[in-house]
């Protein structure tokens, strides 16, 4: 923001390709920096002493992998390059990565920035069990020039494996079984089930991850460097750039001096939210703006928990100062000398908002962005005492929703709530004292709303343009008229990145579910090469909805869920309507 920097004289601390400008909090962020600094903070956590978080190492000693993870990877270049290689000769046109959440995310982020290089292969994310989403994927591509990434850490994934399943079947149907291996790669931890299942039916490849790094940590590893290099990223290069953000993160670099990024970002992150903002929104450049949906993962699964928490906001349409409460911290990732945001950045500063301004050089510079944010998500829970590495609440969502599935295997269908209001095309599932649904929808928010919440809109419907669009519109309206931040995921995919805060922090959030009718049904098959089928992804996706809903309203959480039976982009504007006229 070199042009407005006049605005800022006096108000900017520079660190490394960072500008701050934090008006009352500075003080307490430099404080907690030179605590951090007596203390030896990022000495320690170099050292992975799990004392900087938790007397207890559970789930902290063995998490800490990816502080080592540019030394690894660099000694798998060469392996990954020809790999693509080979990929490249035998006409491989397309591939798709299945997996969710840590899984999903960066290789989305990668696919979305650098898009393909001439020649490469072009990438595709599924993580979505929508059938209509499913059946797309089916439908699309040729299956004899595509290959699957099944991408899963843990090797139990259930929308993972359900995908696997579904498309192994199609693939054998295709090919044939001698062939149909030939076309699946997985990505996964040593001994994992799913490493048996590759070998089991002979997949092109297997690439076996550092089970020391979780999920929301294995940008950098082989989780997103595979699909990195399949369309011509430099892995070198973009390597060089992760070990010179590292360089900064070590404690040799003074925190309270202004020179170590992670550590002053963390800073900034944890003082801020103890101080009330609370609210982390972050505006990309639109090049790099699906960086973004990592960074929400990153925040949301790290901090939420103990009833403490950073709500990420992320694709939240700008709007003027005023839309804004005083919950709010900016942050505006810009590439190059990018003005898109520049202007809002200005009228933010000058209305008492916190903003910090990240300037990346080039797409490269992605590298650094993937560990400062992990750097600096860690020294955020440092000074919030949560673990990073743990999701004590992801757990409940998936333990009811196989209950609902275990029951439609047994009686034939889920469990049966009789909607409170059926309303022209939707029906309401809560409290509701009203016959028209966008007013029991807006007296929800009107009884729920506080300073401070969130409202947060899940969507288990069909990810496509016209779908996001209406839902972005009913997020502006919530917002401009509540001042309240307003977060949006479609499901299951949010589950693996907003759900533990959902569930683990103070308690803010208004949730706004959101279903429908599908329009195909799509069977997922009972295993590998079986034809036989005892569940549809239709009901694998409603039954993670129902049980996420039950999951919420367990923890105390204030959830409405609408179900639209026809008209998906009609019934939201319905609701969009009858707020901003409300």
């Amino acid at each position: 923001m070199a042009d407005n920097i006049e605005l800022y004289k006096g108000g900017w601390n520079r660190g490394c390709d960072m500008s701050f400008n934090l008006g009352p909090y500075g003080e307490s962020v430099d404080h907690a920096l030179a605590e951090m600094k007596v203390h030896d903070i990022m000495g320690r956590i170099w050292s992975r002493d799990h004392t900087v978080w938790k007397q207890d190492p559970t789930e902290i000693t063995n998490r800490l992998g990816w502080l080592r993870v540019v030394e690894v990877m660099k000694d798998s270049i060469n392996r990954l390059v020809s790999f693509t290689a080979k990929i490249r000769s035998e006409g491989f046109t397309h591939v798709i990565l299945l997996g969710m959440g840590g899984s999903s995310l960066a290789p989305e982020v990668f696919s979305r920035t650098f898009h393909v290089r001439e020649g490469y292969p072009k990438l595709f994310v599924l993580d979505s069990t929508d059938p209509d989403a499913v059946s797309y994927y089916a439908d699309y591509f040729n299956p004899e020039r595509t290959l699957f990434i099944i991408s899963t850490k843990s090797g139990g994934t259930i929308e993972t494996l359900s995908f696997l399943k579904f498309f192994y079947n199609r693939m054998v149907n295709t090919v044939g079984g001698d062939r149909a291996g030939e076309h699946f790669i997985a990505i996964t931890d040593p001994g994992s089930s799913l490493a048996d299942v590759a070998e089991r039916h002979r997949f092109r490849s297997v690439f076996l991850n550092d089970p020391e790094i979780g999920g929301r940590y294995a940008a950098l590893s082989y989780v997103g460097l595979v699909p990195a290099a399949l369309i011509g990223v430099d892995l070198g290069k973009l390597l060089n750039r992760v070990g010179e953000m590292m360089a900064n993160c070590r404690p040799a670099n003074d925190p309270a001096g202004e020179n170590n990024s992670g550590a002053r970002l963390g800073a900034v992150l944890g003082e801020l939210s103890k101080s009330g903002r609370d609210k982390v929104t972050i505006f990309g450049s639109p090049a790099i703006e699906s960086f973004s949906d990592w960074v929400e993962q990153l925040i949301a699964e790290s901090t939420g928990k103990e009833g403490k928490g950073i709500l990420p906001v992320v694709g939240e349409s700008a709007g003027a100062p005023e839309h804004y409460g005083n919950d709010r911290l900016f942050v505006y990732l810009r590439l190059g000398d990018d003005d898109t945001y520049t202007d809002l950045c200005n009228d933010l500063v000058h209305a008492g908002h916190p903003l910090v301004v990240i300037t990346l050089e080039d797409e490269y510079d992605l590298g650094k962005q993937f560990f400062l944010w992990e750097m600096a998500a860690a020294v955020a829970c440092h000074r919030l005492h949560v673990n990073p590495f743990d999701q004590p609440d992801v757990e409940s969502s998936k333990i009811l929703a196989r209950r609902m599935v275990a029951e439609f295997k047994e009686k034939g269908s889920l469990p049966d709530e009789p909607p409170s209001l059926t309303d022209d095309g939707m029906m309401v599932f809560g409290t509701a004292q009203s016959d028209k649904a966008e007013k029991v929808l807006t007296d929800f928010i009107e009884r729920n709303v506080k300073p401070g919440s969130y409202v947060a809109f899940q969507a288990y419907v069909k990810p496509e343009p016209a779908t996001y669009a209406a839902l972005q519109s009913l997020r502006v309206a919530i917002r401009d008229r509540y001042q309240v931040a307003t977060t949006f995921g479609y499901g299951p995919r949010f589950l693996h990145s907003t759900g533990q805060l959902h569930k683990g922090d103070g308690g803010g959030g208004v949730f706004v579910q959101i279903t429908s009718e599908n329009v195909r049904y799509v069977s997922i098959p009972d295993g590998m090469e079986k034809s036989t089928s005892s569940m549809s992804f239709g009901v694998l996706k409603m039954a993670q909805a129902l049980g996420d809903r039950q999951a919420l309203l367990d923890a105390g959480r204030n959830v409405i869920r609408l179900h639209m039976i026809k008209d998906v982009i009609g019934g939201v504007n319905r609701l969009s309507g009858a707020i901003k006229s409300s």
